[in-house]
């Protein structure tokens, strides 16, 4: 029994359609990718998700059951855009947060205090967010949505607004909770961290599914239209534009990148790299999932 199961929802608002039968499952331990450009029926489709809105057709069911108040406890969320009150302590915030969810207030602070221990930032306890840089609201905001235990965690944008490092730390605490057997629905513009965070996947373009399932699959669909090539002590490789099928060819920091229009072009290209030096690289590169939303929405995302 999926932890998640969403069954051909349908949210209309007047004589427009924001989801459209969207189907999909997610299971425990699983991080679950939800994209689209602006306008796709992501964040409506969330907001279903956490009973904010209700579908007008369809059914959602967690751990089999359909929505109730008894569910809502078990749901867990962080918005795109920043939700807790400026002025108000962070502990203060985030206590009161979790006992609306069941948790007493002794194990809410220790909860808290846990979790600024692990984001290095132990001294905000006392601080109002108001205080706080954006990225540092967000380490609060995520502790807000986790800090009653939830099985369903819902993330929109997760990682906005954070810095290399702090991108790092908050990726590796989604990566515990899904090692943990939480389910998490992640969405976000940023494909690399889809690439590595997700196994399954949903796109969603003008309300509809245009992509699903496993990522691997979905890969497999697409032509590798890429060829990384470099010769020992990294010679220059003369010639690779006149070669049939070779679209362009650009000197990377090490070796060459090659698009390619069709497959036998690849084989071409390894075999004039080897009428010029040793080939100690060359790499039929898969297509990456930003030039499969590219390809299948139509849309640039970034």
């Amino acid at each position: 029994m999926s932890t998640l199961q969403v069954e051909r929802i349908v949210k209309q608002f007047g004589d427009k359609t924001a989801v459209n039968g969207i189907s999909f499952k997610a299971e425990a331990g699983e991080i679950y990718g939800l994209l689209g450009a602006n306008g796709a029926g992501k964040t409506t489709t969330m907001r279903m998700v956490l009973g904010l809105i209700m579908p007008d057709s369809g059914s959602i069911l967690y751990h089999g059951k359909p929505y109730s108040r008894e569910q809502l406890r078990d749901l867990g969320y962080l918005p795109e855009e920043r939700g807790l009150y400026p002025k108000v302590k962070v502990s203060d915030q985030v206590i009161y947060l979790a006992r609306l969810r069941g948790v007493s207030a002794k194990e809410a602070d220790r909860r808290l205090k846990e979790w600024l221990e692990r984001f290095n930032v132990p001294e905000y306890y006392d601080k109002k967010v108001e205080e706080l840089s954006k990225g540092n609201q967000q380490k609060i905001q995520f502790i807000s949505a986790v800090i009653h235990d939830p099985s369903i965690l819902v993330l929109d944008e997760a990682f906005s607004g954070l810095d290399p490092v702090n991108v790092e730390l908050l990726k590796a605490a989604v990566k515990e909770l899904r090692d943990k057997g939480k389910t998490i629905l992640f969405s976000t513009h940023r494909m690399e961290h889809v690439e590595e965070l997700c196994r399954n996947i949903t796109i969603l373009h003008r309300s509809n599914v245009v992509l699903q399932g496993s990522l691997r699959e979905i890969k497999k669909q697409f032509p590798r239209e890429r060829v990384i090539v470099r010769l020992e002590d990294d010679r220059a490789i003369e010639g690779l534009e006149t070669i049939a099928g070779v679209r362009s060819a650009a000197k990377l920091e090490s070796g060459y990148e090659v698009l390619i229009d069709r497959p036998d072009a690849a084989q071409a290209i390894l075999d004039h790299a080897r009428q010029q030096g040793d080939v100690v690289r060359f790499e039929l590169m898969e297509p990456t999932l930003n030039e499969i939303f590219i390809r299948s929405v139509g849309e640039n995302i970034e």
